[in-house]
């Protein structure tokens, strides 16, 4: 079969569970309120002058780094957040920011200072987009290129081409768009015990479709195991809907086994049974480990008026301190370099922050 171990490249497999913190449930987080963190008043305030501050020099987003957005304060508290976020339960949910009486760019000046302290910044789009927005365009799914949180749609479980995925809640929609994520530490360690033959397809390259968005040199898809166990470490790089389109859309593209393709059904199924939802209030940054953590996010519907209608600002973000992945993954992140990988170039990409959805 495609993509199982031969004699001369085995495939490296955990010894078995892997537990450890990152192994949760989302009924045992829901009775938790740890992975909650309320910026005190004497952190708003260091916000605020770090704010100030840039916008005096007369700085570019560009130019934000740990150095020139300064949080004496705050930064000791954010290292232990980034270390939990690496090491930990890989999640955290940062509450208190006021988004109501800022502009969007003294929201965004604010959210990339913070987030400087957690990783660098990396393109999330062809487009080259540094700042993201997760916002409802109007586009239709059905055209290859569209993403689909530019959409109003239901996002199945998936991960991020990042270490890290932060989002800073602007404006909530109407209804819907629940913020959903679960432990992909929790999901190995079940499908380990419940279908070993589906657990271990998962460790087979899978294509899986880059919606248009294609490196010089590389195909219209990459293939990476979904479960991958390198240094003693499981990190889970996971698309199903693109996984599935590859299928749709590419005949070139290796076929699934029906193995794989009732493996990935598995995987979705246990998503849904072992998840934690968040309701956002505007202010609330999500952060999570992309390497540990599957994200998801309901439908929903939005307000009628442009002003009001459900706004996040995204980040992609790679700390220097980030785990060691295994060379696979260059064909989606390029440079695997912790602080250094990550994100979406393509030909003609050219990076830059945006305060516009696009």
């Amino acid at each position: 079969m495609a993509g199982a171990e031969t004699e001369s490249q085995p495939v490296a497999l955990p010894p078995g569970p892997v537990g450890s913190p990152a192994a949760w449930t989302g009924a045992e987080m829901a009775r938790r309120s740890d992975w909650i963190v309320h910026f005190t008043a004497g952190e708003l305030a260091e916000i605020d002058a770090a704010i100030a501050a840039h916008k005096a020099a007369g700085r570019a987003m560009g130019e934000i780094t740990p150095e020139t957005f300064r949080l004496p304060g705050l930064a000791p508290r954010l290292a232990a957040i980034l270390d939990e976020l690496l090491h930990g339960r890989g999640f955290v949910l940062l509450r208190g920011f006021d988004v109501a009486s800022r502009s969007i760019e003294d929201a965004a000046i604010g959210y990339l200072g913070i987030g400087a302290h957690l990783g660098g910044f990396r393109s999330q789009n062809a487009k080259g987009h540094l700042l993201g927005h997760v916002r409802d365009l109007g586009l239709d799914i059905r055209d290859p290129k569209v993403r689909y949180y530019q959409t109003n749609r239901e996002l199945e479980f998936h991960t991020d081409s990042c270490d890290i995925v932060g989002l800073l809640c602007l404006r909530t929609a109407k209804s819907g768009g629940g913020s959903r994520i679960v432990s992909s530490v929790t999901l190995h360690d079940a499908m380990l015990e419940r279908a070993p033959a589906l657990w271990r397809a998962l460790f087979n390259p899978m294509p899986t479709d880059r919606r248009g968005e294609i490196p010089p040199g590389m195909l219209p898809w990459f293939e990476i195991p979904v479960f991958n166990w390198h240094k003693g470490l499981l990190s889970t790089i996971y698309a199903g809907q693109y996984i599935r389109s590859a299928q749709e859309n590419f005949p070139q593209a290796r076929r699934l086994t029906p193995e794989e393709r009732a493996a990935i059904d598995m995987l979705d199924a246990l998503a849904e049974e072992f998840a934690l939802t968040m309701e956002f209030r505007p202010g609330d940054m999500q952060f999570i480990h992309n390497h540990q953590i599957l994200h998801s996010r309901a439908d929903f519907e939005d307000w009628p008026e442009p002003e009001r209608r459900r706004h996040l600002l995204r980040l992609w973000l790679s700390p220097p301190g980030g785990r060691e992945l295994p060379p696979a993954y260059a064909q989606r992140y390029g440079d695997i370099t912790p602080g250094n990988r990550g994100g979406i170039v393509v030909k003609d990409t050219v990076l830059h922050f945006s305060l516009e959805p696009a």
